[in-house]
């Protein structure tokens, strides 16, 4: 009964301290601008080798754009830090839906665009994450309230872009419970497949502090072109946060 009343972000830490060895690494995750959009759920399902996680029997997908920052082991101190330097901070594009493996609900990566060309090698082998290349450019300049930001694809030159802006008196605070909002937010299980296999990891952090975003512009086309269906994707909303410090991001599991 009392496991049952904790956050998600309780619940997740809890899980993961079960587990000898975790968390294997730790990370910043920086200015991070959440776009979320309703598809359709049949078409989104061709896409997911995972059971969907749907709310109200609608089913989302999430653009995340964020900056990774100082990513290092937790073992090996001074001389592991070092040996994570290349690939230690790069720019991320996240596009995600939400699943459920197992009776634990999570998110499944569809793709994800990373600046850093030696990361891109790395992720596919290690935690079947799809990862490609692009040229990515960030400015969430949250303090001046204003947010832009764009990804294209070096091969075909189709591009992800928005603009976007916060309110002067913003205010980041965690997702209300049992909102909307927390149960796109908070999730600490990412399930992924790449090269024909499947993984798990999870992760903890606390609660995103965050507020909602206006949404002033979207370029769409690089998504679109990977997936017919984000055509007709609704745009359901926006979240920033400025992010957080000291991520703790666990080991690879075989599914």
């Amino acid at each position: 009964c009392e496991h049952a009343t904790l956050s998600n972000s309780e619940r997740a830490r809890f899980r993961m301290l079960q587990v000898r060895g975790e968390p294997l690494f730790f990370g910043d995750w920086m200015r991070v601008l959440m776009l979320h959009f309703e598809v359709d759920a049949k078409r989104l399902q061709l896409d997911s080798p995972f059971p969907l996680d749907l709310r109200d029997g609608r089913a989302f997908v999430t653009l995340v754009a964020f900056t990774l920052r100082d990513l290092r082991p937790r073992f090996g101190g001074t001389f592991t830090r070092w040996l994570f330097k290349p690939i230690a901070s790069h720019h991320f594009l996240n596009i995600r839906t939400y699943v459920t493996v197992n009776g634990e609900p999570g998110i499944h990566f569809l793709a994800e665009w990373l600046s850093s060309q030696l990361a891109v090698a790395l992720g596919p082998r290690t935690f079947s994450l799809p990862y490609r290349f692009g040229r990515i450019q960030y400015r969430n300049d949250w303090q001046s309230g204003e947010l832009n930001g764009s990804v294209i694809c070096p091969r075909t030159g189709k591009r992800f872009a928005y603009r976007a802006a916060l309110p002067a008196d913003a205010d980041f605070t965690p997702c209300e419970r049992n909102s909307r909002d927390e149960w796109l937010m908070e999730r600490y299980s990412a399930f992924n497949t790449a090269r024909g296999r499947h993984r798990f990891f999870r992760v903890w952090h606390p609660p995103w502090p965050q507020c909602h975003t206006d949404v002033q512009a979207l370029d769409l086309t690089l998504l679109k072109e990977a997936w017919p269906w984000f055509a007709e994707a609704e745009f359901v909303g926006a979240n920033y946060s400025p992010g957080l410090h000291d991520v703790w991001m666990g080991r690879p599991h075989r599914l």
